[in-house]
Parts: C-alpha cells; sequence; structure tokens
C-alpha cells in the first residue's frame, strides 16, 4: 500500500476523530486499534507507559491482538526488563526489528518469538520534550514498505501522545477529585466529632495527661493511648494531631473493628485499577491520605492477628504497596492508635502481636476512668450542660448540689461518653426544671445494664476511699489541717491524710 499525502491527513484525520472523545483507557485504546486495523494488518498492538519516578513500564491498556505467554500487558516492571521499550524510552527515536528471532535473547523479545511474533516497531510517544512511552506494533510476517509504514507511524505516535497524555490528565483529574471527595469527609466527621471547647477537666490526673499529650505532640514517634471506653481517647488523639506540626493536615481516623478482613488492605494501603472486581479506578487508601498527616487507628487491640502482621510491616518499612500493585510507595503519617484492652494481656494469651505492640507502645498515654477522677464529674455536668444548651438553643437544667453529690457517686462504666449523654437527656425532658437527687435516682440509668447505678453497687475499697478523701477536699474548699480540715473531717491525722493524697495523686489546690 502507498500513502500519499492526501492518504495520510485523512487516517490522522481518522484517527483524531476517532479518539479525542474518549474518556476512558480502555475506549480510547480500542478505538485507536480500530482505526489502525482499517488502514493495515497488525498482529499486536499495545501502549506502553513510562514512570520515571519509578523507572518502570506499564501497559497502559490490555493489548490488542496475539496475547505472548506470561501475560505481561496486566504486569509493572522495571524499564530494564522491556527490552524493546528501553530503546525507545531512552533513546526518544523509533526502533525497528524486521526480525525479531535473531534477538531472542533479549528480555521480552523472546516471549514475542516464541508467539509467532517475528517483526516489531515501536516509537516513542513524547509530548512537551517528556517521554510518555512507546507505541508498540508487531507482526507474524514482515509487512512490504516497512520504511514507508514507520514514516506513517512517526506521525500516528505524535497523534497517540497527546490522546494519551490528554487521558493521563484526566484520570489523575478524576483521581484527585475522588480523593478530595474523601478527605472531605474525613474533614467533616473531623470537625463534628472533634469540639474541642467542650473538653473539661479539673483532676490532677488528667492534668498530667494533658501534659503527656502536649509532650507527644512535639514529637512525630508513635503514640497508644489506652482507656475504658468513652474515657475520651479520639479526643487526646486529635488534641496531639492539632498540637503537633502537622496539625494543617489531614487526620484520617480508622476503627480497625469495622474493616471486613476481605477489605483490610484495600481500605488501608489503597488497590490499582483492575486489582479486584469493581476497582475501576485507582484508589488511596487511608495511610495515603494522612499522608504528611495523621493516621488514628482507633481500637487497634481488635484487629486480627492474621492483619496485625500486614500493619506492622507498613509501620516499620514507612513503605506500602497498593493492593494489584508491585510498587512501593513510601509514606510519611504519623500513626496514634488507641485501645479499650489490655495489650499487654492480649500479647500473653498470643491474641496480639508483641512486635507490634512494641512498635506501637513508643509514647504510652493511659487514660483514667471517670470514676477514679470525680473531681471531674460535676465540672463537666456542668460545662457540657452549658454548651449543649447553646447548640440547642434549649434551657439549662439547674442541678442542686444534692444532685451533683448523687451524680458523683454514680460509677460512670460508659465514662465521659454517658456523662454527655446523660447531660443531654436532660436537656431533653427537663429543660429549665430543678434536678434532684430522687430524679437522678429515677433518670439515671444504662440501657443495656440498670444495676450499675454506684449505690446499689460494690466499689473497690480504694475506689471509695479515695471518693471520700475528695469530697472532704471539697467540703473544706482544699484545706487539709485545722479544725474543719479534711483530715479532720475524715478522722485521720493530718501526716496520714497527706500520705493518701500523695497515694491517690490529689492535689489539695484542686479544691481551693
Amino acid at each position: 500500500m502507498r500513502w500519499s499525502t492526501e492518504i495520510r491527513y485523512k487516517m490522522l484525520l481518522e484517527i483524531n476523530n476517532a479518539i479525542v472523545s474518549r474518556t476512558t483507557r480502555k475506549d480510547l485504546f480500542r478505538a485507536l486499534a480500530r482505526e489502525l486495523r482499517r488502514h493495515f494488518a497488525y498482529d499486536r498492538m499495545c501502549i506502553i507507559l513510562y514512570d520515571a519516578d519509578s523507572d518502570s513500564i506499564s501497559y497502559f491498556a490490555a493489548a490488542d491482538g496475539i496475547q505472548p505467554d506470561g501475560n505481561l500487558d496486566r504486569e509493572t516492571r522495571p524499564l530494564a526488563n522491556g527490552a524493546i521499550a528501553r530503546m525507545v524510552i531512552q533513546s526518544g527515536q523509533p526502533v525497528v526489528f524486521d526480525d525479531l528471532r535473531r534477538y531472542r535473547d533479549l528480555s521480552s523479545v523472546g516471549s514475542l518469538v516464541r508467539a509467532g511474533l517475528n517483526a516489531s516497531m515501536a516509537f516513542p510517544l513524547i509530548i512537551r520534550d517528556r517521554v510518555l512511552g512507546s507505541i508498540h506494533l508487531s507482526f507474524q510476517k514482515a509487512p512490504k514498505a516497512m520504511s514507508e509504514l514507520t514514516e506513517v507511524l512517526k506521525a500516528v505516535s505524535q497523534q497517540v501522545a497527546i490522546a494519551v497524555d490528554n487521558m493521563l490528565a484526566y484520570t489523575e483529574l478524576k483521581q484527585s477529585n475522588a480523593n478530595l471527595e474523601m478527605e472531605k469527609r474525613f474533614l467533616m466527621e473531623c470537625s463534628e466529632e472533634y469540639q474541642q471547647a467542650d473538653f473539661f477537666f479539673a483532676s490532677p490526673q488528667m492534668a498530667r495527661i494533658m501534659e503527656m499529650v502536649a509532650s507527644a505532640a512535639e514529637t512525630d514517634e508513635t503514640v497508644l493511648i489506652t482507656g475504658e471506653t468513652g474515657t475520651g481517647k479520639d479526643y487526646l488523639a486529635r488534641r496531639i494531631h492539632t498540637l503537633s506540626p502537622r496539625g494543617d493536615r489531614l487526620f484520617v481516623k480508622t476503627n480497625c473493628p469495622a474493616l471486613a478482613s476481605s477489605l483490610f488492605e484495600s481500605e488501608l494501603f489503597g488497590h490499582a485499577k483492575g486489582a479486584f472486581t469493581g476497582a475501576d479506578h485507582q484508589r488511596l487508601g487511608r495511610f495515603e491520605l494522612a499522608n504528611g498527616g495523621t493516621i488514628f487507628l482507633d481500637e487497634v487491640g481488635d484487629l486480627p492477628i492474621a492483619l496485625q502482621a500486614k500493619l506492622l510491616h507498613v509501620l516499620q518499612d514507612r513503605r506500602l504497596e497498593r493492593v494489584g500493585d508491585s510498587r512501593s510507595i513510601s509514606i510519611d503519617a504519623r500513626v496514634i492508635a488507641a485501645t479499650n484492652r489490655n495489650l499487654l494481656e492480649s500479647v500473653r494469651k498470643n491474641q496480639f502481636r508483641q512486635d507490634l505492640y512494641y512498635r506501637l507502645n513508643i509514647i504510652h498515654i493511659p487514660v483514667p476512668p471517670l470514676r477514679e477522677r470525680i473531681e471531674d464529674i460535676r465540672l463537666l455536668v456542668l460545662r457540657l450542660t452549658q454548651a449543649a444548651a447553646r447548640r440547642t438553643h434549649r434551657e439549662e437544667p439547674l442541678y442542686s448540689e444534692t444532685a451533683l453529690d448523687r451524680l458523683e457517686t454514680y460509677g460512670w462504666p460508659g465514662n465521659v461518653r454517658e456523662l454527655k449523654n446523660f447531660v443531654k437527656r436532660m436537656l431533653i425532658q427537663r429543660p429549665g426544671k430543678t434536678i434532684t437527687p430522687d430524679e437522678i435516682d429515677k433518670l439515671i440509668e444504662l440501657a443495656d445494664d440498670p444495676s450499675a447505678y454506684r449505690p446499689n453497687k460494690v466499689e473497690s475499697l480504694k475506689a471509695v476511699e479515695r471518693r471520700h478523701i475528695v469530697r472532704a477536699l471539697q467540703h473544706a474548699k482544699g484545706r487539709v489541717g485545722g479544725v474543719e480540715g479534711a483530715a479532720q473531717l475524715v478522722g485521720l491525722p493530718r501526716s496520714t491524710f497527706q500520705y493518701r493524697l500523695k497515694k491517690f495523686g490529689i492535689d489539695p489546690k484542686q479544691y481551693a
């Protein structure tokens, strides 16, 4: 066949019209293949993309025509493993083989020859002086007028380069929009759940915890926050992030028990397009979303042991591979983990990996339950009531002193979370009313355990003793010795009372 100037122009115009409006790689490649076959015969055609950062190659779409052994078109591989592609990409010039059998020892050429492909030509895809990759056409029998066909395909490759570049830009923009939507969702979750102004405390225990939080925020080390359900581990994790140099970047929360085993890697590490059924585009995992920021692994103690090794590998190497992608990606995400489990006990029972425990437990922040810091209860009730009333535009319930005393005797098994729910319930049921101890007895109850009310439940001797000392300090307004001082109120010598204060970590100045 002879390609006159008019025929070449028409061919290029038809190719351009066929591929210009395609919005997926697959559609663009199929349209190109159809147009090329209308003008000449080939036995295999493929487009290879080049990643300069990793010096690797991958296929733009599944090749058209004969498929050599090894399913090469599904792999991402080093450029060095693709002999023909390497020649074209490194030189920026076309490469033509009229007899591949003479070069079967070159990597990737042998598989073409074994598939019956004996001639091949490849052209660089160059856009703005950058090599995007190459387009390859292979034949069982070398075509006639091969030199003339080479000149025609040089022009075609320039057009294909523009189309491929546009498609890559479109795909990147689409992925960026999807990632921005994910980031927006995480930011919205953060703004809804994290209300810094609603965190109150008066106890010396929480003052020490907040000092630990501030110190942890100054470093980039992994933090493990432990404590019962509802103690505020989530808040403290967000507080560390906010105070840290990463505070203006994304905070990505991951609820470990909610991750299905089959989706664990995809959710945390992301997946490549085509990695599994339904993976129609590349997806960033939560570690990548948190790059430069913080990833919070909530309830990490509930993570199945089979998945712990995968998490450990990423924490150790600070690198990950997306599902379906062999390329390794560097990750810079600060890790904060939290659990309500005793991880050391879980390690002893072979339910939690010891090496993962030590990897997480670089900075340990143990959050005490509310029943061990009863100084916070009164303050929390009053301040949370004020905050909730402002948000809901309802009148605040009024708590009598004896009602507040009664709330301090309750064990709060759900901790601060339970207390917040109680405050909301009072705001709805008793707006503007005075709350009495009798009403507390009737109204406060747990949906799953009504017997959890402390006056009807046996407490530890330590908890009772500490509660008694704190109430004495409250009555004595922080005064320890002297007439009607706290020591006299509980019937102890001042030296013994001071020993008890030190034992329980109680600062009498908090009650002055």
